[in-house]
């Protein structure tokens, strides 16, 4: 059993970065989901997909790589953890690599990338930066 599923996702996102696989699977949750249509959005990954076909739903995520096979992402990193949670206003949230990474916030409206949450003037749990 893992203690903490998304920073689980990220390890495997990651490790298949590192090894250059296209595609990588997990079990899904909506927080992963959320995650993964902001990776998406940002430009990191290409498409996700939920498989409902067993008893678990699994999230697969197609990875994006560019000229030479570069990976997209550069680095993926947990900010709050289960046991030491890392919450900040609108003003506070991190600027990940001076704008070129993304940090995702928790807010009360729903996962947001930190410009957006900066744009609408929400703070909440950082979940992750990627960059």
């Amino acid at each position: 059993m893992v203690n903490d599923p998304i920073a689980d996702m990220l390890t495997r996102i990651r490790n298949a970065v590192a090894v250059g696989h296209e595609r990588v699977a997990m079990p899904a949750s909506k927080m992963k989901v959320g995650i993964a249509r902001i990776l998406v959005d940002e430009g990191f990954i290409d498409r996700f997909d939920v498989n409902d076909n067993g008893a678990v739903p699994e999230l697969e995520l197609v990875l994006r790589y560019g000229a030479r096979r570069q990976p997209a992402i550069g680095g993926i990193k947990r900010i709050s953890k289960p046991g030491h949670r890392i919450y900040r206003g609108a003003g506070e949230i991190p600027r990940v690599l001076g704008g070129l990474g993304v940090a995702v916030v928790s807010t009360s409206q729903g996962l947001l990338p930190d410009r957006e949450a900066r744009r609408r003037r929400l703070g909440g749990e950082i979940v992750c930066e990627v960059w």
